[in-house]
């Protein structure tokens, strides 16, 4: 008898192991979403207006963006090429942006903007889903067909699901970026082009960091938030005898982040939305735990903090040991990385 009760409890647990639904998150490098942008932005001569933007672009497609925070972004990429004479690459580049999927906490499809964006290059674009995603089910476990399931300006659920213009096949590989995958975002020819990616195989040197995750003027990690700067935000260059007056501060305020991030794990305590560096990795804050995005290790980067140049505060990013340290030292600070070298 005990027998045949071990056997019924078996079988009950495995039935309901087969049963739970499977739940993982998909995820991507963020940073190199906007890279080709910024490196259009750079050849048009945005020079300090582009990595701000860019880095505002990408945390949108982490999990705890808003769902037209991400169209936002987009919009202010855009307003930037206009001042730019409309570059044809970045509006191009924006476009493919604007389509990127973005990370799904939960393995559910990424809720779609319900509001017409601001610019005419990105209307009836909306975000592609990751392949892995459930596209039955969006996050928030909303079915198919409420609230914010079906793209803004449609009437009906996608066919095929996950798809979107520049992709009308479908979702793309997990993980992977539409500008990888094609140079067409899949709009009309009018105020749009494709993406020319041939900048990327000579890119140009800029004072900004290349993939800058926020900025902030607080030296803790609970307070760094990522900007939403406009598009002409950083353009005035500050003065060599305006920025010394906060340059240290802001050497030393790097080392302080440093310093706390290197104690830091995914299982650390945080505030929503709060951005650090967690094993090398950029992280956000989700739901009161961090989530990370790998730097590209193989090309030597880690997630580090800086101090801004034109400007008082702090950015978290993907940099070399080596420019992060040249970068603190710049400013008078001493110590190196964390001010205790």
């Amino acid at each position: 008898m005990l027998a045949v009760q071990t056997l019924f409890a078996f079988l009950a647990v495995a039935s309901t192991a087969r049963g739970a639904p499977l739940v993982k998150r998909i995820a991507q490098v963020i940073a190199d979403s906007t890279a080709k942008w910024e490196q259009a932005c750079l050849s048009a001569g945005g020079a300090l207006q582009c990595n701000p933007l860019s880095v505002a672009a990408f945390s949108t497609l982490l999990a705890a963006a808003g769902p037209c925070d991400q169209q936002n972004a987009a919009d202010n990429m855009i307003d930037l090429a206009h001042q730019l004479s409309s570059d044809a690459s970045m509006v191009a580049f924006t476009q493919l942006f604007a389509q990127q999927p973005r990370n799904s906490p939960t393995s559910l499809a990424v809720p779609y903007c319900q509001q017409a964006p601001r610019n005419a290059e990105l209307a009836g674009l909306f975000q592609c889903q990751f392949q892995g995603v459930n596209n039955a089910e969006f996050v928030g476990n909303i079915p198919v067909g409420g609230a914010g399931t079906i793209p803004f300006g449609m009437s009906a659920p996608l066919s095929p699901a996950g798809s979107c213009p520049a992709n009308p096949a479908g979702g793309i590989a997990d993980g992977t970026q539409l500008t990888d995958i094609t140079s067409n975002p899949g709009v009309g020819s009018a105020g749009s082009g494709s993406a020319d990616s041939s900048s990327d195989s000579q890119p140009q040197s800029t004072d900004a960091p290349s993939s800058t995750a926020s900025d902030s003027s607080q030296a803790t990690p609970s307070d760094t938030s990522a900007p939403s700067p406009s598009p002409t935000s950083d353009a005035p260059a500050a003065s060599s005898s305006s920025s010394s007056s906060f340059a240290l501060q802001n050497g030393q305020a790097a080392q302080a982040l440093n310093a706390q991030f290197a104690g830091l794990s995914a299982s650390s305590s945080c505030s929503a939305g709060a951005v650090a560096c967690v094993g090398g990795a950029f992280a956000q804050c989700v739901g009161g735990a961090y989530v990370t995005s790998p730097c590209n290790t193989a090309a030597g980067l880690t997630c580090a903090a800086l101090p801004l140049v034109n400007s008082p505060g702090t950015s978290v990013t993907c940099t070399t040991p080596a420019d992060a340290t040249a970068r603190i030292a710049a400013t008078g600070a001493t110590g190196g990385l964390t001010g205790s070298d």
